[in-house]
């Protein structure tokens, strides 16, 4: 059997960026800040006095969420 020796790969650089630009994550950031308070509008204080929506739907629907987290609702 005849010994065939292959040459070795070469190793290629790959530019590695150094951060992203906070004018492309300011507006993912607050976008993300605002859900997460209607989420928690929504789990934790949608009821009452202050409720958007009529009725106990949403109050229902969030209610084993509420507990979780730890707000009270009886």
């Amino acid at each position: 059997m005849a010994d065939v020796s292959l040459p070795a790969p070469t190793a290629v650089p790959v530019p590695v960026p150094t951060a992203i630009p906070l004018r492309q994550v300011l507006p993912w950031a607050v976008f993300g800040a605002v859900l997460a308070l209607v989420l928690l509008y929504f789990v934790g204080v949608e009821q009452g006095v202050l409720s958007v929506f009529a009725g106990e739907t949403v109050h229902e629907f969030v209610h084993d969420g509420r507990h979780l987290l730890g707000f009270p609702c009886h």
